[in-house]
């Protein structure tokens, strides 16, 4: 029997039985590095390069990638042949270069260029792990500082996908210099006001997470990447340190506060497609509409509005204010069914996408914040959130905001602030976290910090009350050029049953500290304290939330059209004499 095609393929001498088995063609079949498990290459196309068993996701050419993510017959690369120098003379750099372009068919460890993506114009840059772990060295910098000078002299949003091991250690500091000059860039863009997202992709590590990776105005990431500085190689051989399991993963990395979101590569497209137009001034500018962004927002993690309410409020269900006493009026604020922050957001905004994290140490899910359409109008949004059951209530510390809640809000606001959009704040708090790990990251400085920063804000701050506005926890997202209130919400320097204690020294009559406190919205809203207040219906829950928000949007909707029209000079200045007045 000729065995020859098996020796052309092998190198080995088979038995003529084992030549009889079934041949399973080159290229049909697949092992996953992470359970083993062998999988058709033509199902893992299909799923976006995610093991359908373990559901571990595959590294992605670059090529491949910006196939996926641009629209049909958009891309066009930028410095296709741009190459680097050898500049320490390491021996036998060149030659490794020489073989990996020939293995990869890539020119360098990044490809830069410009495409739509779901017909929204963006600069993108994807980098490729076969070359050379797509290590940073002088090309890669160079590359990714020209597509992003060339984007902020056009004028584009940019987009860049990380994988990388850091360094390229045979350049030395010259490949160090890359972190500095890319940053410069990317300052630059920021400076213009122009909008920078970064996707971590795993590996992203060294060099490059402490440059670009880390910079952008939106950082999202693919699920279970491997995110750092120190790689856990590195950091075990270093310090012989045991690490955590899970420890530098993306979800890691979302608890402790430094990516926004994780996004399946399935929904990434969508999700980018998105965020682009909802930062697209030009479409709003031109007359456009946001309505082509809510498509199946749903399967992507986008908060929905309930369908099939009135657009207007019947006569006759039209809410009269209520008699009723003070104290009952502080127990209607703290109601247990009383409608909470997230169930606003459902009402009053369109394509709501969450973002997380003060970028510092951690997120709090006590402030719920991100990025959403007002009647087309993109706004940022953020709420204190409250949660809607006991182990909600527990998870959420009651809706009591520590320092990392705060400065995620303000992140938001100056990220609001750089590309001009409104800020709506809805406030529910009994106060300020005030435990031993909030006292030792700072929530005095947390407050003090947001307050200082949201008075001189240049964009239109509306705040809502809309349960308990207490004391200063309350005041750091109330800074703003008006403040509203529900008819049942309460806002004070502190609780009643604290403000008992300090003056009294008995918490028991808290009752008639209420009487005392001028804490009602119709108190304040004669002291000036607050602009408007929103009457409520008798069982206020968020089955009848929508007679309250009917006529609250349409309030927002002038709010925002008449600070619309000021400069963030006057806007300034409108919050300085607010508050001057007082």
């Amino acid at each position: 029997m000729n065995l020859d095609h098996v020796f052309k393929k092998t190198n080995k001498r088979v038995s003529p039985d084992e030549s009889k088995k079934p041949q399973v063609p080159e290229g049909l079949l697949c092992k996953c590095s992470k359970c083993g498990g062998t999988l058709l290459v033509e199902d893992m196309r299909q799923n976006y390069y995610v093991c359908p068993k373990c559901k571990g996701y595959f590294r992605v050419k670059a090529y491949e990638r910006i196939r996926r993510l641009a629209d049909e017959g958009t891309f066009r690369e930028w410095d296709k042949e741009l190459i680097g120098s050898n500049p320490m003379n390491f021996e036998g750099y060149e030659e490794k270069l020489a073989v990996t372009r020939l293995k990869s068919r890539l020119n360098e460890a990044v490809v830069t260029g410009k495409c739509r993506i779901d017909g929204c114009e963006a600069v993108l840059g994807v980098m490729d792990g076969r070359f050379l772990m797509a290590s940073m060295g002088e090309a890669v910098g160079e590359k990714i500082t020209r597509a992003v000078e060339r984007a902020t002299k056009e004028r584009l949003p940019v987009i860049l996908f990380t994988c990388s091991g850091g360094a390229r250690m045979q350049e030395g500091i010259t490949s160090l210099m890359q972190m500095a000059k890319t940053s410069a860039a990317l300052k630059r863009h920021s400076n213009a006001g122009l909008l920078y997202i970064s996707v971590l992709t795993d590996p992203t590590t060294g060099g490059v997470t402490a440059s670009f990776a880390m910079e952008g105005d939106i950082i999202l990431a693919e699920p279970g990447a491997l995110i750092g500085f120190a790689g856990p190689r590195v950091i075990e051989q270093t310090i012989r340190q045991k690490l955590p399991k899970g420890f530098q993963r993306s979800e890691f990395l979302l608890e402790h506060g430094f990516v926004d979101r994780i996004v399946e590569r399935r929904e990434l497209k969508n999700v980018l497609g998105d965020i682009l137009r909802i930062h697209d001034q030009d479409l709003f500018r031109t007359g456009g509409t946001a309505n082509r962004s809510l498509k199946e927002h749903g399967k992507d993690g986008a908060v929905q509005k309930e369908k099939g309410k009135d657009s207007a409020v019947p006569e006759e269900r039209k809410i009269r204010y209520q008699r009723i006493g003070v104290w009952d009026r502080v127990l209607r604020s703290r109601d247990k069914n009383r409608p909470v922050g997230s169930d606003y957001i459902e009402e009053l905004f369109e394509s709501f996408y969450e973002f997380h994290g003060d970028r510092l140490f951690g997120d709090d899910i006590a402030v719920m914040a991100g990025i959403a359409y007002f009647q087309g109008r993109p706004v940022t949004v953020i709420a204190q959130e409250k949660g809607k059951n006991t182990k909600d209530h527990v998870a959420h510390h009651f809706g009591m905001c520590s320092p990392e809640g705060y400065r995620k809000a303000l992140r938001l606001m100056k990220q609001a602030e750089k590309f001009g959009r409104p800020i709506i704040c809805l406030v529910d708090t009994p106060g300020a976290f005030c435990g031993l790990e909030a006292e030792e990251r700072g929530q005095g400085e947390a407050i003090a910090r947001n307050i200082y920063e949201m008075s001189d804000l240049k964009v239109p701050v509306l705040t809502m009350i809309i349960g308990e506005g207490g004391s200063g926890g309350a005041l750091a997202l109330a800074t703003s050029n008006e403040v509203w209130m529900l008819e049942n919400s309460i806002y004070s320097i502190l609780s009643p049953e604290g403000f008992a204690s300090i003056l009294w020294k008995d918490s028991k009559r808290a009752k008639q500290a209420a009487e005392v406190m001028k804490l009602t919205a119709r108190d304040l809203k004669k002291a000036g304290v607050v602009e408007q207040v929103f009457p409520e219906p008798e069982k206020f829950s968020k089955e009848n939330l929508h007679q309250v928000t009917e006529p609250m949007k349409r309030k927002v909707q002038k709010f925002l059209d008449t600070y619309g029209k000021l400069t963030g000079e006057e806007l300034s200045s409108h919050r300085y004499e607010r508050f001057r007045r007082m």
